[in-house]
């Protein structure tokens, strides 16, 4: 069975009363139970851990070698600050799928690049809660689709 890791980045433990103009009134706890119920239909395992700290992040990441086949991040502000999340994604090669509640495009310009986009599959961003089920989707679809080329 395959297993996504799910990392949520800083503040994201504060959605549902965080700017909900932004980030809308969706839990962290709600969003872990959509995931949940997503990696269920799908087949697969998700272990999720949210952390306000780059350096657990980034372990939690070199940890994933032996533990996951592929990693779904909403590394938050670190997105646009982290080449150490970067440079930790690259190093693991484990495919990663990049995720954002809210268009980070249409927002401030500091927020317009993203470190970690290049050593990611794909990003999604921009459709809220709705932004993770869909990047769970895209990866483990991804993770099989690679399966079966390999044979």
């Amino acid at each position: 069975m395959l297993s996504i890791l799910v990392l949520h980045g800083p503040n994201l433990n504060l959605l549902g009363k965080r700017e909900p103009g932004i980030y809308g009134y969706v839990t962290l706890e709600a969003i872990n139970q959509l995931l949940e119920k997503e990696a269920h239909s799908l087949g697969v395992e998700v272990s999720a851990l949210q952390s306000n700290h780059e350096g657990v992040l980034i372990d939690a990441i070199h940890a994933a070698q032996m533990r996951h086949d592929g990693i779904l991040i909403n590394a938050g502000a670190y997105t646009h600050t982290s080449i150490a999340l970067r440079d930790a994604i690259a190093a693991v090669a484990i495919p990663t799928v990049e995720v954002h509640l809210s268009n980070i495009y249409r927002r401030e310009s500091f927020r317009h690049h993203s470190y970690i986009a290049p050593v990611s599959i794909g990003q999604i961003s921009g459709f809220g809660a709705e932004s993770y089920r869909l990047g769970l989707q895209a990866l483990v679809h991804h993770l099989r689709l690679v399966a079966l080329q390999k044979g």
